[in-house]
């Protein structure tokens, strides 16, 4: 379980981070003295604030902030119910870390993110989730002790995996049912925690809601870009020499940030996280740190989390890998989730291994674009597919059988280690009679050649295979075939 909070960085005028270098973490007495008083506003004013910031959510989807803000205020007046405000700050994704920095050293700005929306909403509550993995919990809390909120604020904690973060999922965990998203999509602004119109929005959003407020739209907007004002929070690791938590411009050439956080030669960049895309090395040097820059280079910002492959990394085995993970984080509710990313991680193995051209992944995607529950499987595919159109020469080389000569590293930030013990299958051509028992057994990685004996690639078994490789040797009648170590 991670708990290690990365190092801070911030390149130009900090924010968000403003007062680290000074006092690291910000106590109440720090947090007001860096970022000056803060008053209530009535919700005319926090409208008029959240639209002329061009807030959006920072968790991934980047929904308008005032038109969340809007659609409480109306189905509050429409039924007659008193609002609840909900802050995400489960980070679910094991890429991303900004909201941790965020909980664990400016606690004060979710805060009064979190109390102008209560106030503006006239909130029965509010309701912050993190998740369970120990870290920012304990800072909360004790910024909570320093202070008075304008109504009753609780802590909610939530397992630690990729799908406890989405929305519906977070409500269905505060109102006592299982951490997974609804099997209907519903709207928390209509019916959420217990069944109030709910204001949910992610950690970021809410702070950045906070320095909007003390600023001003105009001044707030003296930063970034025209369309997306303000800075961003970005998470870089991979093969960074420095990983960190960036603070940026919206804007900034994304070049400036990996030159800070030394980010060698490069294979590619994974943007936005498990859910994002691949961009190319040729295509970071033009790339701008925003929504729109990023999508016109074919990446895309997400929740801020910025990935570099490098040279020496086999990039299509730590995509397989994250395909894997992604299919097992899955909340198993729907035929999409259920059977369809199961399928298209084997697909995925399949095509690194060789044994299968790339249109299974294509044919395993197009199975479960846009039939989920929830956005898991749209991402997933779109990870999946990014992954296969990036890194197309290394999958022409993965083609053959023999791989890319690169070794997957597992530098993707996934929980666990990779694969300690890699197995490869190994064939005694002096004892093989081509019986073709091996690959009935597991034809998924075993096929025959046309005279009839085995043929499989050089690569390690994937984990999934294991067990079947494993029936494959011991049913050869000749003990031709063998699991040796994959070095």
């Amino acid at each position: 379980m991670r708990t290690a909070v990365p190092p801070v960085a911030c390149v130009g005028e900090p924010r968000l981070t403003a007062g680290f270098a000074e006092y690291g973490r910000l106590d109440l007495i720090a947090h007001e003295d860096v970022h000056g008083p803060i008053g209530p506003m009535e919700p005319a004013q926090l409208l008029r604030l959240a639209e002329g910031m061009q807030l959006k959510g920072k968790g991934g989807a980047g929904f308008p902030f005032a038109r969340k803000l809007r659609a409480v205020l109306e189905s509050c007046e429409r039924q007659d119910l008193a609002a609840v405000v909900v802050v995400n700050a489960t980070e679910g994704e094991p890429a991303s870390w900004k909201d941790k920095v965020l909980l664990t050293r400016a606690p004060h700005l979710i805060l009064d993110g979190a109390a102008l929306a209560a106030y503006a909403l006239d909130a029965d509550e509010i309701v912050i989730g993190v998740a369970d993995d120990g870290v920012g919990r304990d800072s909360l809390m004790e910024a909570l002790d320093e202070r008075r909120m304008p109504v009753q604020t609780t802590i909610v904690t939530v397992p630690h995996r990729f799908i406890s973060g989405e929305g519906g999922a977070l409500v269905n965990g505060i109102n006592g049912l299982p951490h997974i998203p609804p099997g209907t999509k519903k709207r928390s602004s209509d019916s959420g925690v217990s069944g109030l119109p709910t204001l949910l929005s992610n950690a970021e959003t809410y702070a950045q809601l906070a320095v909007g407020a003390r600023l001003g739209p105009y001044e707030y907007a003296a930063l970034g870009t025209d369309d997306e004002p303000g800075t961003v929070l970005l998470t870089v690791t991979g093969a960074a020499g420095r990983p960190a938590v960036v603070e940026c411009t919206a804007g900034m050439p994304l070049r400036d940030v990996l030159d800070l956080c030394e980010v060698p030669d490069v294979q590619g960049i994974l943007m936005g996280g498990y859910h994002g895309k691949w961009i190319t090395p040729e295509a970071a040097e033009k790339a701008e740190v925003s929504r729109k820059g990023l999508a016109a280079v074919g990446g895309t910002l997400g929740a801020g989390i910025i990935v570099p492959i490098g040279v020496d990394t086999c990039p299509l085995g730590e995509a397989a890998q994250v395909v894997r993970y992604l299919a097992g984080e899955s909340a198993g509710q729907c035929g999409p989730c259920k059977m369809g990313l199961p399928d298209l991680a084997r697909a995925v193995d399949l095509a690194v291994a060789g044994s299968q051209p790339a249109d299974v992944v294509r044919a395993a995607a197009g199975e479960v674009k846009g039939r989920g529950a929830c956005s898991h499987p749209d991402g997933t595919a779109r990870f999946a597919l990014s992954a296969i159109e990036v890194f197309s020469e290394d999958l022409r080389l993965h083609s053959t059988g023999d791989g890319c000569g690169r070794r997957v590293k597992g530098v993707m930030g996934l929980p666990g280690a990779p694969d300690a013990n890699p197995q490869k299958l190994t064939l005694d051509w002096s004892r093989c009679d081509g019986h073709g028992l091996c690959a009935h057994v597991v034809p998924d990685f075993i096929r025959l050649d046309a005279n009839g004996y085995p043929a499989f690639p050089a690569t390690p078994v994937p984990t999934w295979l294991r067990e079947g490789a494993l029936k494959a040797v011991k049913v050869c009648p000749e003990l031709a075939l063998r699991l040796a170590k994959a070095e």
